[in-house]
């Protein structure tokens, strides 16, 4: 029997990714005005529509003929990265090459304007939220295109805020660029080779061991060799250590923290720097004393090329403070953040879309389709209750992004985006995976299959946990911002004001009310050591479940189609979303917090005897 002349499974439809989206549209509609919504739709559907035909980048060619570059057959092109040490006449080259379809990717996320669509600010503070809506729409086709291009896009803030005038004239424009033969890349360095990060600033043991010496002396004779935008950055430092994992590795530039001072000065002595590391007047492929030891072989994330990398006096330019790296770098991460958050949904909704449309073709007993299995349908319709909270929380951080960056954003706002930028970088991670997996096995054998692109999606955003921050590390920063009484007091006001909305006093609405009251007392108790994570968790749940009833309430009053539907996912999300289990696990926690602290380690390593 030949393999054509069994039973196929009928490929499910392509959805729109904007259009048919079930939350998206209508997240948009609320917090943008009526006129930036309109002027960005157009865009939206032709970037969707492009996609599900799988065809982008369509320009004339000079012979008047019609080139199209299509899209999802990319994904499949994307190959691991290959490095060369050396050439064949034993010269070391540390020769990165990447595969077409990743370059011809990165290529197509220029030309969309992946970043530039922020710092043009034709919608002025809500440019970024135009921008994330692309990038969350283009997620699913484009692999992780997320990683270098949100360390660009942060990159490109450290430029505006602290870059030189000849930095921001000469290199920014090459970092928001829409032109691939034009734009640069930027990488971050920050993780030393213990695999620590540098983020809490009391963890002594994890502050960078590259070593900053200012060397000027032989430098002037060869200036000539940079280019001309180079070569105007004025004095250099020498930067000399070892980088473990540096994503990013095929880009132009990399930022890197690097110490400057004397190790009993921990974080405070640490400095940030611009390193270049190819432009086309250097001599050879990999220049500026860097050589790239090997690539990282990673769970996922498989197209974007990782790299161990030692500097050796690699030339570098202060960016911000001496002494204030970490201060420096911090708008950056919140940045990346964002887009780690973004990365995150664009990924389930994906796999969401996958799943919702495959419910439409696939029949089982007795010829009916899954869509009309009541069980099926319980389920799917609790992802998407997830994905409603999950983007409705990230959107709420990306608007106050927005607002910041145009220095539009009142003082409470810019509290509540401190709050909740590391608190959505972590509940997405830590909630988008396992929904993931769920639309995954709503189609059985077939979604276990590689080319149905589940197992990519899902192995790819699973590096979300720890890229930028694991979800400890992003609870112990969210603990360092409710230092300030205001910003928490500010959150549970704002919080407060759109209860105070709602028509209706449901059982839920009074549960979110609780919950609200209770967050005071309970960010009180951050000094015991077993709360952060879980305090996480429980604001994350809160501010969803507060995007949520916002949404709701907006839909009722504009009287929207979907007003009935869009109660119910407030209410369901309150209500079966976790938020009780929350509460619980803080107060559960903090009541036995003693005797935890001395059986945790006897769970874990089996010692019988305390």
């Amino acid at each position: 029997m030949r393999v054509e002349d069994i039973f196929h499974q009928p490929a499910p439809p392509n959805e729109h990714p904007y259009w048919e989206d079930p939350v998206l549209p209508s997240v948009l509609k609320r917090i943008l005005p009526e006129s930036v919504l309109q002027a960005i739709e157009p865009d939206l559907t032709r970037l969707g529509h492009d996609l599900v035909n799988s065809a982008l980048g369509v320009r004339d060619t000079t012979d008047g003929l019609t080139c199209v570059i299509v899209v999802r057959p990319l994904a499949a092109q994307v190959r691991l990265p290959t490095l060369t040490h050396y050439n064949a006449w034993g010269e070391r080259i540390d020769l990165l090459q990447t595969s077409e379809g990743w370059r011809n990717l990165k290529s197509l996320a220029v030309k969309e304007g992946y970043i530039s669509n922020a710092y043009e600010r034709k919608y002025h503070e809500h440019s970024r939220v135009y921008m994330f809506a692309k990038c969350m729409m283009m997620t699913g086709d484009f692999h992780v295109i997320m990683c270098p291009f949100g360390m660009t896009d942060g990159a490109a803030r450290l430029f505006e805020l602290f870059g030189s005038d000849k930095m921001k004239t000469e290199i920014l424009p090459r970092l928001i660029s829409r032109d691939p033969a034009n734009s640069y890349l930027c990488g971050q360095w920050m993780t030393e080779v213990c695999g620590e990060t540098l983020l809490d600033s009391r963890d002594r043991n994890a502050l960078s061991r590259v070593q900053a010496d200012r060397m000027f002396r032989e430098w002037k004779r060869r200036q000539p060799l940079l280019p001309r935008h180079l070569r105007i950055l004025a004095q250099h430092t020498c930067l000399t250590g070892f980088k473990w994992f540096s994503s990013a590795a095929e880009g132009n530039m990399s930022v890197a923290l690097a110490r400057t001072g004397d190790l009993a000065s921990g974080s405070g002595a640490l400095s940030l720097f611009v390193v270049p590391i190819r432009f086309q007047s250097f001599p050879t492929p990999l220049s500026n004393n860097i050589q790239i030891h090997r690539l990282k072989d990673k769970v996922g994330t498989h197209g974007v090329p990782t790299a161990e990398l030692s500097l050796n006096s690699a030339r570098g330019w202060l960016i911000g403070g001496l002494n204030e790296g970490v201060k420096t770098i911090a708008p950056m991460l919140n940045i990346t953040r964002i887009h780690s958050a973004i990365h995150s949904i664009g990924s389930l909704q994906r796999c969401l879309s996958i799943a919702r449309s495959y419910a439409t073709v696939r029949t089982v007993a007795g010829g009916k389709l899954l869509e009309s299995i009541p069980l099926h349908m319980e389920n799917l319709a609790n992802i998407t209750i997830l994905y409603a909270a999950l983007i409705h929380f990230t959107f709420g951080a990306v608007s106050l992004l927005g607002k910041s960056e145009c220095n539009v954003a009142t003082r409470e706002e810019e509290a509540r985006l401190r709050l909740l930028t590391p608190t959505v970088k972590g509940f997405t991670a830590l909630k988008a995976v396992t929904a993931m997996e769920e639309c995954m096995a709503a189609l059985g054998g077939q979604g276990y299959i590689e080319e149905t692109g589940f197992g990519r999606l899902i192995r790819d955003a699973m590096v979300e946990k720890i890229w930028e921050g694991t979800i400890d590390v992003m609870a112990l920063d969210l603990i360092r911002a409710t230092r300030d009484d205001y910003t928490l007091e500010s959150f549970c006001q704002w919080a407060a004001k759109i209860i105070a909305l709602s028509p209706v006093k449901s059982e839920p609405l009074l549960l979110l009310q609780g919950a609200i009251n209770q967050l005071p007392s309970l960010f009180r108790k951050t000094f015991n050591p077993l709360l952060p994570r879980s305090l996480l968790i429980l604001l994350g749940h809160v501010a969803s479940s507060v995007y949520l009833l916002e949404h709701a309430i907006w839909s009722r009053d504009h009287g929207e189609p979907s007003a009935m539907i869009d109660w119910d996912r407030f209410s369901r999300w309150v209500d079966e979303g976790s938020l009780k289990t929350a509460i619980y696990a803080v107060e559960v926690l903090d009541s036995e917090t003693e005797s935890r602290l001395k059986v945790n380690k006897a769970h874990v390593y089996r010692i019988a005897k305390l």
